[in-house]
């Protein structure tokens, strides 16, 4: 073999080579980037299901146990939507669905403790009115569901309004005062 050759088949080998750790740096770079963005995307999650769980002491007292997270209530009977978060009925008024903190006074006789509660978690219920309206038609008249107010669930208590609020408070404060190492007077 020439040397001509030789240093032919030696570049070619070197290229093949070069050619390969460049393939292989590419997986490499390739599979760390997967790992990288699987690991965000599981932190977006958590923190998504830790904000979703984070409104059981916005939930009103007469909302249905059972929920930890609670964007909108639809309550048949009235066709009437209450959000949780901003704490708004939605009804409609003149073919327009209209918010208020409190129900119109057509409703005066409805009981929002005793009727029933369906939740909803989807963003503005009350545009797919209909859906829900059909859907839900069933619970008409049901009056037995578990309320907040009535529940010894501690998890519930956290609400201002809830029977034993005033006992888990002083309770909570006093394990939050024990474990900061604060004294209170007494």
């Amino acid at each position: 073999m020439s040397k001509k050759t030789e240093l032919k088949e030696s570049r070619n080998e070197q290229k093949a080579s070069g050619n390969l750790k460049s393939h292989s740096m590419k997986k490499s770079i390739i599979i760390l980037a997967l790992l990288l963005s699987g690991f965000a995307f599981q932190t977006a999650t958590a923190q998504i299901n830790v904000n979703l769980r984070a409104n059981i002491g916005s939930q009103p007292v007469w909302g249905p146990v059972g929920y930890d997270h609670v964007e909108y209530y639809y309550m048949p009977d009235i066709d009437v939507f209450y959000y949780v978060p901003k704490h708004q009925y939605y009804y409609q008024q003149r073919g327009r669905w209209i918010y208020s903190s409190t129900l119109p006074a057509r409703f005066h006789n409805y009981n929002v403790n005793n009727g029933y509660k369906v939740v909803v978690n989807d963003p503005y219920p009350y545009r797919h009115a209909d859906t829900y309206r059909t859907k839900y038609a069933e619970y008409k008249g049901h009056h037995d569901q578990e309320i907040i107010r009535n529940s010894h669930d501690s998890r519930y208590y956290e609400i201002k309004d809830h029977p034993e609020h005033n006992k888990w408070k002083r309770e909570h404060d006093q394990n939050h005062h024990q474990q900061h190492g604060e004294h209170r007077p007494m």
